[in-house]
């Protein structure tokens, strides 16, 4: 079984930052060791939207993902810290993020499965 996780972030509003920050995230950019710290997280699908300069993360995951767990793995590997370090150079947090909050979990408001 799994679940859906929808968190949301922006992106300094620079059309050059948004470029280089698209050009990191394009099909084999991204450090394969990030890639493999996603999928043992059980991580089984993430997508990134963007409009402007809003990003709109979609995961699902299965029942092994704890993000606590995955947030302890990340800060002991040094490619993920590396990658992030580098992400954080693009990204801008959300107004309301709670402090050390990066991507926030956006409230589901509408299921139209709940609508029948």
């Amino acid at each position: 079984m799994t679940r859906r996780h929808v968190l949301l972030l922006d992106l300094v509003d620079e059309p050059d930052k948004i470029a280089r920050y698209e050009a990191w995230h394009a099909a084999g950019a991204v450090p394969k060791p990030v890639v493999a710290s996603i999928r043992a997280a059980g991580i089984a699908a993430m997508q990134i939207f963007r409009s402007g300069d809003r990003l709109v993360m979609v995961m699902d995951v299965t029942d092994a993902f704890d993000p606590a767990t995955k947030a302890r793995a990340d800060a002991a590997d040094p490619d993920v810290v590396a990658w992030e370090t580098l992400m954080d150079g693009f990204q801008r947090r959300l107004p309301w993020a709670a402090a050390g909050e990066k991507w926030v979990p956006a409230a589901l408001i509408f299921d139209l499965a709940a609508q029948d």
